[in-house]
């Protein structure tokens, strides 16, 4: 029988994403790749540190057991393939199995997310991101000086979305940054009733609903929403998630607050926002991506 990844929840994670190598990358930014290989083979043998995005591949991995493999995660990398043994040997030493990883020296990588049919892409790597998003593929820029997670959850792997072009599409963004505050809340609150349609990593949260419902009882999936809406725009965002069949653990509608000081509260193993103002203030609290994305992220007309 042939091997496939069908059924499964594929992340697809560059290697500065899931291993500190801000050190090296420095070097590699010079343009010498030699040096830089001559570099991750000396430190062959010296696990990398974990990167931004290492606890939530380590609990999502946990999700597999003797009975189903429910999770792959691939290094899609930029590194070269003499650099990808380190990574490899990385992931060894800290008891991640992966075995599958594609490095490209320096070429795009993204490209290979169609045959892996990945659900998840994390990347440092911002056209890698947005080729992806473009390619239909839940994407997102990690912040590689991103606080790393809270070790206080070991047994729930939490996630936190953004709505508005991220979860949903940006049909309501591009209301409030044309028309204003006041005609997004009534074009909310008069559609409140119709769903919104699916933004980029609705597919995401559909496979983590998934894999939640398959899961094992030694690890489990918590989710908030956590959004510049607020009332009586919530209703919209709640009736929609509904729709979906779709249930998060939290809402948080904080009307323009900052997102920071509640994420850090929730500790997250990732969180997920289209606008980078949020995820530089984020970024100083929990684990973040860029997701580049709707309106926020179209190129500025002359």
């Amino acid at each position: 029988m042939a091997v496939t990844l069908d059924g499964q929840l594929v992340v697809a994670i560059s290697s500065r994403a899931l291993f500190d190598f801000e050190e090296e990358n420095r070097l590699f930014e010079t343009g010498d790749d030699r040096a830089y290989m001559k570099l991750q083979l000396e430190r062959l043998d010296h696990p990398a540190l974990p990167g931004v995005a290492f606890s939530l591949v380590q609990k999502l991995l946990a999700f597999n057991d003797a009975q189903a493999q429910r999770v792959e995660v691939v290094i899609l990398s930029r590194n070269d393939p003499v650099s990808g043994m380190r990574v490899f040997r990385s992931a060894q030493h800290y008891g991640l199995p992966i075995q599958r990883g594609s490095f490209t020296r320096g070429q795009p990588p993204w490209r290979y997310l169609r045959p892996l049919r990945a659900n998840l892409f994390l990347s440092t790597h911002l056209a890698d991101v947005r080729a992806a998003l473009d390619a239909g593929v839940p994407a997102a820029q990690v912040y590689p000086h991103s606080v790393h997670a809270s070790d206080a959850h070991p047994h729930e792997v939490r996630i936190a979305f953004d709505g508005d072009a991220v979860l949903f599409s940006d049909e309501a963004e591009r209301v409030f940054q044309t028309e204003g505050l006041s005609a997004f809340q009534a074009h909310e609150a008069s559609k409140a009733a119709l769903p919104l349609a699916g933004g980029p990593f609705k597919p995401l949260l559909e496979a983590l609903h998934r894999l939640q419902a398959e899961g094992t009882s030694s690890i489990r999936i918590r989710t908030a929403l956590v959004t510049a809406r607020s009332a009586p725009a919530h209703e919209r965002a709640i009736r929609t998630l509904m729709n979906w069949n779709i249930e998060v653990d939290e809402a948080m509608f904080l009307g323009g607050l900052p997102k920071g000081e509640f994420l850090r509260e929730f500790e997250p193993d990732f969180f997920f926002d289209d606008q980078t103002g949020h995820i530089e203030h984020a970024a100083l609290h929990v684990p973040s991506g860029h997701v580049a994305s709707g309106v926020s992220n179209a190129p500025h007309q002359p």
